[in-house]
């Protein structure tokens, strides 16, 4: 089944987030309490809520998105090539970009969103985000009411488990048993927050995130036994 999906029909992407303050000491007094209810059980004893606020980022409540990566591609023929580009900025501005993108080109019932662990934590921590900022939801992230088939999601470590929902297979752990290039090479997602607000760096946190979504394009090819992208098929736009 997965390869009698036309590749020019998929749109992959990344995001990258962080803690919506940089400091826990720029939370409401009401956010604090918050904060420290919502993680309890994550923190146990082992950490303070100030000092497992470094890691808010993985919470749409408390983090924000501050760069969207995506990737499609373009077959011609004989040819291949595999574009991306990057949305970053201020959260609103890049969410709203992002949603144009999607109802310009993606909107058909046949095109499809892929991105690893998506299912989990990109699509509905986008969707999350939208509602936050007041940004009505774009088709492909609106699942109310919709039955699985038609949920229009890929999402490579779904595909990975095959049935076992128990299992879980990090984005780096995939490229490098798949004979993958690994997207790694630089940071990981444990320093985003660092070199966002302490380096401000958001042109690393943007390669980083094209990376990773060119991974996750590498990673359907080899589940469809297909050949990988060479370092010239892929073109940043």
């Amino acid at each position: 089944m997965l390869h009698k999906i036309n590749l020019e029909h998929i749109l992959f992407l990344d995001i990258e987030t962080v803690p919506l303050h940089e400091s826990y000491q720029d939370l409401s007094e009401e956010m604090k309490y918050l904060w420290a209810d919502k993680t309890r059980y994550q923190r146990k004893e082992e950490f303070s809520a100030e000092a497992f606020y470094e890691r808010a980022g993985i919470w749409a409540e408390f983090g924000k998105i501050i760069c969207i990566s995506v990737g499609y591609f373009v077959l011609r023929g004989d040819s291949r090539s595999f574009r991306t580009k990057s949305f970053f900025g201020d959260e609103k501005e890049l969410l709203i970009a992002f949603k144009h993108l999607l109802e310009a080109y993606y909107s058909r019932p046949h095109h499809l969103l892929c991105a690893h662990n998506g299912k989990e934590f990109d699509f509905p921590y986008i969707a999350r985000r939208m509602i936050i900022h007041g940004i009505s939801l774009p088709e492909k992230l609106n699942l109310f009411g919709k039955k699985p088939w038609e949920v229009a999601h890929l999402d490579t470590l779904d595909l990975w488990k095959f049935g076992d929902y128990k299992h879980y297979t990090s984005l780096k752990l995939m490229t490098a048993i798949l004979g993958i290039p690994s997207p790694k090479d630089d940071i990981d997602g444990s320093q985003v927050r660092e070199v966002y607000y302490e380096e401000k760096d958001i042109d690393r946190i943007i390669l980083y995130c094209e990376k990773d979504t060119v991974a996750v394009a590498q990673i359907l090819l080899r589940l469809r036994q297909e050949e990988l992208l060479d370092e010239e098929e892929i073109i940043s736009v």
